[in-house]
């Protein structure tokens, strides 16, 4: 994807962000190209507000619409140019940016310790165009990236394709047999992390094929396609499994799960009483990952087609697991609110035939 070389990780949103702005297709970018091929520098801030306009000296006042042209003649200019946020209008150019100079940088060069000065201090994307490399060095929050040519963006984000198909293969096996485990009441905590940790490799590979796609802009167009089908339902997938087995059901508790599990270093999540650890089932330091545990429900139930989120909700509130849903009886399915006589025989057939098929599929 990008080359990094800071520490701190910036906002997923601005990031991704930032990259959709510069991709292959924009306006931003075929400006960006322009200057290279005119093999002049340029330092672009992408943003105005009270912060950038008190580290601006000298330039001109502009406010015209951008254009990757208009871009280009401006870069000839010493001096940086401002634009807007989503980078439709040139608001200043020629500008001497003057940021904090206690602010540490990583850069030799002025126009890059500027720019990372400048990120740092307005918190907006600053783009660093190197007239002597030929390269552009994008500044988000605390990072630097220097942007690739698609084809070899396109040849990683393949790879990962790659083993993001392998990797839900095997989710999906786990997953199965999760099913049928549930349905017969046998699961055991390994069984549970085991499939927790699949959900988590899979988000983890879908994340950086995102950063690919968002990169790539309208050449990632096919990769984007291939990516929602591959990762459909994953993420509400890793909330019902974290709902079926944590015991504190506190939304609090589930949101520090899942962030903690995001947290787990590769070496951390290949280890699966650490997962348990972080579940926190299995005893103290996941020492009992045989032991038994019993799902409330809430993953299979989501597979019953057509059964609101509510409505699932309720039924586990009322019997209290997956079991005592499973041995409810059509008259006791109605005595939930909100299930009335047809609902009541749809959760019973839709459960009937996913106990059949996971049963079925378990030993084919």
């Amino acid at each position: 994807m990008c080359t990094t070389v800071a520490a701190e990780r910036p906002s997923e949103d601005l990031l991704l962000a930032t990259l959709r702005a510069v991709a292959p297709g924009t306006r931003l970018r075929d400006g960006l190209e322009r200057i290279l091929r005119g093999r002049t520098g340029a330092l672009i801030v992408l943003g105005f507000d009270r912060t950038v306009e008190t580290m601006c000296s000298g330039g001109f006042v502009l406010d015209v619409e951008f254009s990757a042209t208009r871009l280009r003649e401006l870069a000839k200019m010493d001096g940086a140019i401002i634009l807007d946020h989503g980078a439709k209008r040139i608001l200043r150019a020629a500008v001497q940016l003057l940021p904090d100079a206690s602010i540490s940088t990583s850069e030799s060069g002025t126009r890059h310790r500027t720019a990372e000065r400048a990120a740092k201090q307005t918190g907006l994307p600053v783009i660093s165009v190197s007239q002597s490399m030929r390269i552009v060095a994008l500044y988000v929050d605390h990072q630097r990236f220097v942007l690739e040519e698609p084809d070899a963006i396109l040849s990683r984000a393949n790879q990962a394709l790659a083993t993001l198909e392998r990797y839900k293969s095997r989710l999906d096996e786990v997953s199965g047999t999760l099913s049928a485990l549930e349905i017969e009441d046998l699961v055991t905590v390994r069984d549970v992390c085991a499939v927790v940790q699949r959900l988590e490799m899979v988000r983890r590979i879908s994340t950086e094929i995102s950063g690919y796609v968002a990169e790539l802009g309208t050449d990632g167009r096919l990769l984007s396609l291939q990516l929602e089908e591959l990762i459909a339902g994953i993420g509400p997938e890793r909330e019902f499994v974290i709902r079926d087995y944590v015991d504190d059901q506190r939304s609090a508790r589930l949101e520090a799960v899942l962030t903690d599990l995001g947290a787990l270093a590769s070496s951390e999540l290949i280890d699966l009483p650490t997962i348990a650890t972080v579940l926190g089932i299995g005893g103290k330091d996941g020492e009992a990952l045989d032991s038994a545990v019993s799902p409330r429900g809430y993953r299979l139930m989501s597979r019953v087609p057509r059964l609101p989120r509510d409505v699932i909700n309720r039924l586990i509130g009322h019997f209290g697991s997956l079991q005592r849903v499973l041995a409810a009886g059509v008259d006791d399915l109605q005595t939930v609110e909100g299930v009335g006589a047809q609902r009541a025989r749809m959760v019973r057939e839709g459960l009937s035939r996913l106990a059949e098929s996971s049963i079925l599929e378990r030993f084919v």
